[in-house]
């Protein structure tokens, strides 16, 4: 659902929905769930249906591989016809993208419109390779190589930024998006447990509040192999970082209503936007970054 701005520069309002799974290492039943929670999205008039990230396998790092698609491929053809099907913009999450001659995987999105044409892909700039104190380790960098782009895509005149998971942590990401245009931002994730519980929805609220973006964040929820846990509560916020909707700890789908006049008023309310002083903004040195490292 989507209704027309009276100056015809877009629509005032966009129906949106996030698609939670707990997606495991049988990628044929990845990919079944994942139809049918996109036809059930559909079915609430959603103008946009998105995905989480690594949807089609979740499971040891070994079978990442055998699990990657090339893009295009079989994979983007069937979504690309779930687009069409409906008549929705489908943000296909993320998967695990295999590349010609490319040692390493990349960890990409795929954005299709109602003609399911790509309008958009955006692979994860910023790798999850981190060491949880007593509690896991995990090393992205080992298996997928970074993206090097900044990306926006258009939505019936609205500018949609992307962005994937661990990407959250670096605010200079969403800000650049915001200042290229973007009054929406999704973050497909599969956030773990660990800093889940306390991290997640302060941050995405964060982004959206800094900004005065609408977020969008599909998650993975619940237990996947060997024996590692997914954090779920997918969130939809609104620009002034009010929660629109939360997910359930189960497979679900959540909708919401955006009102994209409540973009222009938080930022008129807030404007950090164009307060900003670049002039007077330096990086450190590197060897200062450096020592703040340590």
């Amino acid at each position: 659902m989507s209704s027309t701005s009276a100056n015809g520069a877009g629509p005032d309002v966009i129906r949106v929905a996030a698609v939670q799974m707990n997606s495991r290492d049988d990628k044929a039943a990845n990919i079944a769930t994942a139809l049918s929670l996109i036809d059930r999205a559909a079915a609430s008039g959603a103008r946009l249906i998105a995905l989480p990230e690594v949807w089609t396998y979740l499971g040891p790092s070994e079978g990442n591989r055998a699990a990657a698609e090339t893009i295009p491929g079989p994979l983007t053809e069937l979504l690309a016809e779930r687009a069409r099907r409906h008549g929705v913009y489908l943000h296909a999450g993320s998967i695990l993208e295999r590349r010609e001659g490319e040692p390493l995987l990349a960890n990409t999105t795929v954005v299709f419109d109602p003609s399911g044409e790509i309008v958009a892909r955006y692979s994860k700039l910023h790798m999850f390779d981190v060491v949880l104190d007593g509690v896991a380790s995990y090393q992205e960098s080992e298996t997928v190589a970074p993206g090097d782009e900044i990306v926006t895509f258009d939505l019936d005149g609205v500018s949609v930024g992307l962005a994937i998971c661990y990407d959250l942590r670096f605010p200079e990401l969403f800000r650049i998006l915001a200042l290229r245009g973007a009054d929406i931002i999704v973050l497909p994730a599969a956030f773990t447990m660990t800093t889940g519980k306390d991290h997640w929805e302060v941050l995405i609220r964060a982004r959206a509040i800094e900004d005065g973006v609408y977020m969008i964040a599909p998650g993975q929820v619940g237990q996947f192999p060997p024996n590692s846990w997914n954090y779920g509560r997918s969130l939809i916020v609104d620009p002034w970082g009010i929660v629109l909707a939360t997910a359930p700890d189960e497979e679900t789908v959540i909708v919401s209503d955006l009102d994209l006049a409540l973009v222009r008023k938080a930022r008129r309310q807030v404007p950090s936007l164009a307060n900003r002083r670049p002039d007077a903004y330096a990086w450190p040195d590197a060897e200062r970054a450096m020592a703040l490292r340590r």
